[in-house]
């Protein structure tokens, strides 16, 4: 139980900053949405950043592992599918309406929030679908 001892912090972690920066806040989602805010762009920019920047050290580096000791492998994925368009659009329309991205909804339940625990469910209903028709979609 002690080997996920670091999970548990780093994910504690994650959803303190998420609260502290108001990621995950819905005011601050509506208004990047209705394009009033700079202050969601910045965070979604600068996650980007630290995403392409880790990749690029994780990939240069090579034989890299996880806490575990399994080897991190990133496999190439084709470019230009149609499916990733899709994906994002329901992502997107699931934000919207919403107005919580998935990170976030952990560290709104561990806050209190009752409505939060309404979305988790859903994702979670959403997750379990998506596995009960996975072999009928296009992928």
């Amino acid at each position: 139980m002690l080997r996920y001892l670091p999970y548990l912090l780093a994910g504690m972690l994650f959803g303190f900053v998420l609260i502290k920066s108001e990621a995950a806040s819905w005011y601050r989602i509506q208004e990047m949405f209705h394009f009033q805010s700079f202050h969601m762009y910045g965070i979604l920019m600068s996650a980007i950043a630290t995403g392409l920047v880790s990749v690029q050290i994780i990939k240069r580096l090579g034989s890299r592992r996880s806490l575990d000791g399994q080897p991190i492998q990133i496999p190439e994925k084709p470019p230009g599918r149609v499916s990733y368009l899709a994906g994002g659009a329901i992502f997107g329309v699931g934000w919207g309406l919403i107005g919580l991205c998935p990170g976030p909804i952990f560290a709104l339940v561990g806050t209190g929030s009752l409505g939060a625990l309404v979305v988790l469910a859903g994702a979670l209903h959403g997750t379990w679908l998506y596995g009960a028709l996975k072999h009928h979609l296009p992928h």
